[in-house]
């Protein structure tokens, strides 16, 4: 039973609500160790009943980290449904799992969304409840998995319950079932907490989740608490008069504290003592009054991290402790032992309490006799690495095999760890160097930035080879570049690529600096890509045409000399054949491309690779290769296609914390919203875009920045539209691709406000640029801009020269812009019939777009011409009343995909795609996908 929790039960029962009605929902329940969230949890599972699936899965605190142990046991009843699951997902899952070859350099984003997949088949034919709990405890590739999954339920039916501490690490975080199964202490919310439940405010992987804090009981439920429990439940004398108010002043509302702490007065007397740390005292307790039989086979249960009994029992009965140890512990309600005969803790706290008061020798023998018990494999490697006091060779070769196992399956963390203590035990230093080394880019593949750089500097002080220096360099440069710190990653690079090592380590190594120094300005740009194009790389290198590539590509712009630009098809085709991994190897091609305006070829390439990305399940470029599309879309006129593929590059950004493309694509979904007229969708984007990530402090800036201007300058606001173009144009992001693109829009706003001179300088460079780019559309917009600045006589031949280069440029945006600005400037001619055939052609583009503040210039200027604007017209047709996704889906579905195809494409499950269709048919009017087709071919 539950003391008190209205409020949780509430939030629980609309929880499941919600699944009943076929809508996902995800709830975080945090607290301090012992306030009640696990029997929360028993709650939910009680509640649910038999009409729900229920999966559950508890994190354990380990010394070790054994990828996706979590993960499967959660989904363990479920893996007869992984052949429903696409082909890439069901791969990636059977290798996370064992049951199948992991593919060297697994993504593990895409076992995230294998999990969403699995729990969607899991509840295809009743909701499902999936809980767990001490979540904060459940390996890293697990958690990753999961939270994926959380964070992208829709319509699957899916309640995700999860429980979490919120106190320091290694401390407790699960609540108490006090009295056996099913008995448990509730709490009202604290002051504060009356609303439901709500977005975490916490940082790290958990944050963002909708969550309730669970805090200490109501007086009235804990007196009702102690009442009940003080008999049976505890030994000694019962409490009365002061020992019993000291006790409920003490545990302040806390469920586990009023069962478990000391009933005897004197014993109440703290010492200043945390009441976590209380509590263990008083688990010690209860432990030391066990036989010694029961205590040793306890503690090998608590270093086993997967309470399996059969495993406990054969390392116990090793110690000398027989099955019939047991029965002392569950007697007293300090263990069980569940139906599938898995060994469970009363609570975490008590496990902890374990193995901490065992001492070191006790504890290593535990672990010796668990690694006999266990088969080959990387649990009874850990284990015996675990119990190792000494260097030994075998044991950490088999652990850095378990390492490499751990990297084919994705979990760069796992490895981490295991690579670290692999050094630990290899007898020779060059041995351990290297494994070291191993460990830091390991960790660093994982985001754990920190310890990457505390190993690199570990691995540094061992070894005086150039080579893993120049390694160690590239770990360092990498940590820097993911914390903002351009320049410090930029010079870590360059000077690792200077050093005696193969040109083809050196080429990666100056790719990655070039990433770095495009945040940090022109001349390092320069200064690496001159460093690339003299690298002696042979043809047969994998990244010899990508090193030819991108100083041709990207010199020019910078106003430097360089070769005959090749075919970016040309450079990808010979990039493969050499064995570059596509399509990772050839993403920054389509930036690239961009940089001196071959967008046709960045729209077609990244299309490309898109396709690829999604085909095998490689979802962590994908975020980069659609910012480098919806790019080229939005260069395009496509500004509905640039949204939805922004949109959708935006979900997975954020769903994989990549922050970076976070930053990116939110800032180019801010400058798609100016183009709208969207104002508070633009600002809360852009302020999105601008604010620091653990990651790439700002990326998006210079988009963000040109996004505010374009909605300053379609609302007229001219004076700030300058500043912030002048500020970006001028500044060190100014060889930005946005940055370049806004040197029109700084001569439109400063020629209006009267200042032209404050463009003088920028549209030099673009000058320069549209020479050296030689598209069409590039010199109409120089056009446009020298009939803006001057001198008058000559501001006809080039708007009609410009108009006439934007012909078959296929940018409907930019040429509607050109004609609103000539039909302007003939009506201030007093030119008025020969303005409104311009005039109506920009309104009817800009209508058809969406591009309203621009619209109603168009229809305010036309209105001045003595002829009555029509009236305004619904941009886009139809098809503008869905959402992104909506569109997205609607679009694939028009083509005859099903909806298992269109959720194995947008990384979704089959019935949100058929929920989000169920929404759309009505918004069009319509009632088939027959008409959805034929509205599409309309």
């Amino acid at each position: 039973m539950l003391y008190g929790r209205e409020r949780e039960r509430a939030a629980v029962d609309a929880l499941l609500d919600g699944a009943r009605g076929g809508r996902s929902g995800v709830l975080l329940l945090r607290g301090e160790p012992g306030i009640g969230k696990t029997a929360v949890l028993e709650y939910a599972v009680a509640a649910a009943g038999d009409g729900f699936r229920v999966v559950r899965a508890t994190g354990v605190e380990y010394e070790a980290e054994l990828p996706f142990a979590g993960l499967s046991l959660l989904l363990a009843s479920g893996l007869d449904r992984l052949d429903a699951l696409p082909g890439p997902q069901r791969r990636s899952l059977e290798g996370a799992f064992g049951l199948g070859e992991p593919a060297g350099g697994a993504d593990r984003l895409l076992t995230g969304l294998a999990t969403l997949g699995l729990l969607a088949e899991l509840a295809s034919e009743q909701p499902l409840l999936c809980v767990v709990d001490d979540v904060q405890w459940l390996d890293r590739s697990s958690l990753d998995a999961l939270l994926i999954a959380a964070r992208r339920l829709q319509a699957e039916g899916v309640a995700l319950l999860l429980a979490a501490r919120d106190t320091g690490v290694g401390e407790d975080d699960g609540g108490p079932g006090v009295g056996g199964a099913g008995a448990g202490a509730g709490a009202e919310a604290g002051a504060g907490e009356d609303g439901p439940a709500r977005p975490s405010t916490a940082v790290g992987p958990l944050a963002g989740l909708p969550e309730l804090r669970l805090s200490g009981l109501a007086e009235p439920d804990a007196v009702r608490l102690l009442d009940d429990r003080s008999g049976a439940a505890r030994t000694g004398p019962a409490l009365t008069g002061p020992a019993r108010r000291r006790l409920l002043a003490e545990a302040a509302g806390n469920p586990l504290a009023l069962v478990e702490l000391p009933s005897v007065e004197s014993d109440l007397a703290s010492g200043g003592l945390a009441l976590t740390s209380r509590l263990r005292i008083a688990f010690h307790g209860r432990v030391t009054g066990l036989p010694p039989a029961t205590q040793t086979l306890l503690l090998v249960a608590a270093a086993e991290e997967n309470g399996e009994l059969d495993v406990v029992l054969a390392a116990a009965a090793a110690l000398g402790a027989g099955a019939d140890a047991l029965e002392p512990a569950e007697r007293a309600g300090l263990v069980a032992v569940g139906a599938d005969r898995r060994f469970a803790f009363r609570h975490p706290l008590l496990r902890a309490a374990v193995l901490q008061r065992a001492p070191l020798q006790q504890r290593l023998a535990a672990h010796r006799a668990l690694g006999e018990a266990l088969e080959e494999g990387d649990r009874r490697t850990w284990h015996l690495a675990l119990a190792a006091t000494a260097p030994d060779a075998g044991l950490a070769d088999a652990l850095e095999r378990t390492a490499a196992r751990a990297e084919a399956r994705g979990a760069h963390g796992g490895a981490a760890a295991a690579y670290e203590r692999a050094a630990g035990l290899t007898p020779d230093r060059d041995g351990a160097t290297r494994r070291l080394v191993l460990a830091a880019e390991a960790a660093t593949e994982e985001g754990k930035l920190e310890l990457a750089e505390a190993l690199a500097d570990r691995a540094a002080a061992r070894t005086d080879s150039v080579f893993a220096h120049a390694l160690l360099d590239q770990v360092r440069a990498v940590a820097h570049f993911w914390h903002g710190a351009y320049p410090a990653a930029y010079r870590l690079l360059l000077d690792a690529a200077a050093t005696d090592i193969e040109p083809a380590h050196a080429a990666r190594m100056l790719l990655q600096a070039f990433h770095a120094a495009w945040y940090v300005g022109e001349e390092p740009v320069a200064t690496v890509l001159d460093r690339l194009a003299a690298l002696p790389l042979g043809a047969d290198e994998p990244l010899a045409p990508l090193a030819r590539h991108l100083p041709a590509a990207v010199l020019p712009a910078l106003g430097r000399p360089a070769g005959p630009l090749p075919d970016v098809r040309a450079t990808a085709a010979a990039a493969r054949k050499a064995g570059a991994e596509s399509p990772v190897d050839l993403v920054q091609l389509c930036g690239a491309a961009l940089v001196l305006g071959r967008d046709h070829e960045t729209l077609e390439l990244a299309a490309e690779l898109t396709a690829e990305a999604r085909a095998k399940g490689m979802v962590g470029v994908l975020p980069t290769l659609q910012f480098f599309l919806a790019e080229a879309e939005l260069f395009h006129g496509r500004h509905r296609d640039a949204e939805v593929t922004a949109t959708e590059g935006l979900a997975l950004a954020r769903d994989t914390g990549q922050a970076q493309w976070t930053s990116q694509l939110a800032s180019l979904l801010a400058c798609s919203a100016a183009l709208a007229g969207a104002d508070e969708r633009c600002a809360e984007l852009a302020a999105a875009a601008l604010v620091p990530g653990s990651a790439a402090p700002a990326a998006g800036e210079p988009w963000a920045h040109w996004a505010l201007a374009l909605l300053d300058l379609g609302r007229g606001r001219a004076g700030a539209a300058a500043d912030r173009l002048h500020a970006l144009t001028t500044g060190p992001y100014r060889h930005h691709v946005g940055a370049t693109r806004a040197v029109p829009d700084l001569v439109e706003a400063a020629v209006r406000l009267g200042e032209p001179d404050r463009a003088a300088e920028p549209y030099e460079r673009f000058a320069r640029w549209a020479g050296a780019a030689g598209t069409p559309w590039a010199e109409a917009l120089r056009l446009r801009c020298q009939a803006l600045l001057g001198p008058d006589e000559l501001a006809e031949s080039a708007y009609r020269a410009a108009l006439d280069l934007h012909e078959g440029a296929h940018r409907p945006f930019e040429r509607a812009r050109t004609a609103l600005l000539y039909g302007e400037w003939l009506r201030r001619e007093r030119r008025r019939t020969d303005a409104r055939p311009h005039l109506g052609a920009a309104l009817e583009t800009f209508e058809r777009l969406g591009a309203e503040p621009w619209a109603d210039r168009a229809r305010t200027e036309l209105t001045a011409t003595g002829t009555a604007a029509p009236a305004p017209a619904a941009a886009g047709g139809a098809l503008t009343v869905l959402t992104p996704q909506e569109l997205q889906i609607a679009r694939l579905a028009a083509r005859g995909l099903s909806n298992r195809d269109i959720a194995a494409q947008l990384f979704l499950s089959p019935r949100t795609v058929g929920h989000h269709l169920y929404k759309a048919y009505p918004k069009l009017g319509i009632a088939s996908r027959t008409e959805l087709a034929a509205l599409f071919r309309a």
